[in-house]
C-alpha cells in the first residue's frame, strides 16, 4: 500500500480507503461484527490507515465497531465520519449542516468512537440552507477545540465548495481538504465541474460507489436478480450500464483478472489525487479489491474503457472546447500552445 497526501495538508492516507457502510446489520444488509474485523484487519495488514464511517451508517454501529477495532493503536489510523444526515425522523435540528447539528452529532460520534478527536470531519451533504459563512466558522471552531484534525467535504455542488474554500482562505479558516463524489465508470458526471473544481483546489477525492453497488463486477450482466443491493427491474440496470459492465468483463477477462478490479484500477488511474472508497460485506470481496493494488492498466485499456463510458460534458464546456471557440480564444497559438 502506497500513501499519498490528503490534498493540500500534510496527512498521509493510504491509496485505498476502507468504507465502512457494511459494518453493522442494522440496515439488513451489512456484515457481522466479526466479518467487519476480519475485513478491518486484512485492510490493515495491507497497510491500509484510512477508515471511512458516518454518524448514519447502520445507525451508529458502524462508528461503535471501527472505534473498538481502532482502538488499540488509535493514532496510527485516520479516522473519518461525517455529519448532517440522519434518519428520517430525526428532530429538525439534528440533521443538516447547521452549528446546531454539527455540534451535537460531532459529540455523538466521538462518543460511539471512544476517541477524543477526528482525524477528518466531513460535510456528509449539502442542505441548500445554512449559510456558508456559518459552516466554515463553526467547522474551524471544531478544529481549533482539537475535536477535529482536518476538514472535507462529500455530496455538494463545486459552486458551493468553490465558496466555502474561498471564504475560508479570506477569513483565515480551516478549508476543505478532500472532496467526496460519487465516481465510476457508470457515473462520469463529476468530470464536468466537480474534479476541475478539485484539481483547482488542491482537493484529494474519495470516491464512493466506484463498482456502482456492484454492476461493474457484471454479476447482474449473467442474473438481473443476483445478489445484491439492486432490486432486479431497478432503473440502474439499463441497457447503457450493462453494456458499460459487459465492456470491463472484457477486458477482465483479456488480462486474467476480475472486473472488481479493473473497475478500481481506471479509477485510481484518474487524474489528481484520487483514493476510492472500497467497501464489501465479506473478506473475499474486500481481498479481491486489494488486489487491485497490483494492477495498471495499459493506455489502451484505460481508452477502451473511456471510450464505451463517455459522456457528454455540456454547456459550457462543449462550446468553449469547440474548434471554433478555440480559434477565436487563441488566435495565432491555436494548434501551437503548450499546456502544462
Amino acid at each position: 500500500m502506497n500513501y499519498y497526501l490528503f490534498g493540500k495538508s500534510g496527512l498521509r492516507v493510504s491509496e485505498l480507503a476502507l468504507g465502512t457502510m457494511t459494518f453493522g446489520e442494522r440496515w439488513g444488509w451489512g456484515a457481522s461484527k466479526a466479518e467487519s474485523k476480519a475485513m478491518f484487519e486484512a485492510y490493515a495488514q495491507a497497510g491500509g490507515n484510512f477508515l471511512d464511517t458516518a454518524n448514519l451508517y447502520t445507525e451508529g454501529e458502524s462508528e461503535q465497531f471501527v472505534g473498538e477495532f481502532v482502538a488499540a493503536d488509535r493514532d496510527h489510523f485516520v479516522v473519518a465520519s461525517k455529519y448532517s444526515l440522519g434518519s428520517v425522523d430525526s428532530d429538525a435540528n439534528a440533521v443538516g449542516n447547521s452549528r446546531k447539528s454539527l455540534m451535537s452529532s460531532l459529540k455523538a460520534s466521538l462518543e460511539r468512537l471512544q476517541t477524543d478527536y477526528l482525524d477528518i470531519l466531513w460535510l456528509h451533504a449539502w442542505d441548500g440552507l445554512t449559510p456558508v459563512s456559518e459552516v466554515m466558522r463553526a467547522l474551524d471552531d471544531v478544529v481549533r477545540m482539537g475535536l477535529v484534525r482536518y476538514l472535507a467535504v462529500s455530496d455538494t455542488p463545486a459552486w458551493v465548495v468553490s465558496q466555502a474554500n474561498t471564504y475560508a482562505d479570506l477569513r483565515g479558516l480551516t478549508p476543505f481538504t478532500g472532496l467526496q463524489i460519487e465516481y465510476s465508470l457508470i457515473e462520469r458526471t463529476p468530470e464536468r465541474d466537480l474534479l476541475p473544481m478539485a484539481h483547482a483546489f488542491n482537493m484529494a477525492v474519495t470516491p464512493w460507489g466506484a463498482l456502482a453497488s456492484g454492476i461493474l463486477t457484471g454479476k447482474y450482466n449473467n442474473a438481473e436478480s443476483a445478489e445484491g443491493r439492486i432490486p432486479a427491474g431497478h432503473a440502474r440496470l439499463n441497457e447503457h450500464n450493462l453494456h458499460i459492465a459487459a465492456e470491463v468483463s472484457r477486458v477482465a477477462d483479456e488480462l486474467g483478472i476480475t472486473a472488481s478490479q479493473v473497475a478500481l484500477a481506471w479509477l485510481r488511474q484518474q487524474a489528481g489525487t484520487m483514493i476510492p472508497i472500497v467497501g464489501a460485506r465479506k473478506l473475499s470481496q474486500l481481498e479481491d479489491n486489494l488486489a487491485s493494488l497490483k494492477l495498471e492498466l495499459s493506455a489502451a485499456h484505460v481508452q477502451q474503457l473511456n471510450d464505451v463510458s463517455a459522456i457528454e460534458l455540456g454547456f459550457p464546456h462543449s462550446m468553449l472546447n469547440a474548434e471554433p471557440a478555440q480559434k477565436r480564444l487563441l488566435g495565432t497559438a491555436f494548434g501551437k500552445l503548450q499546456r502544462s
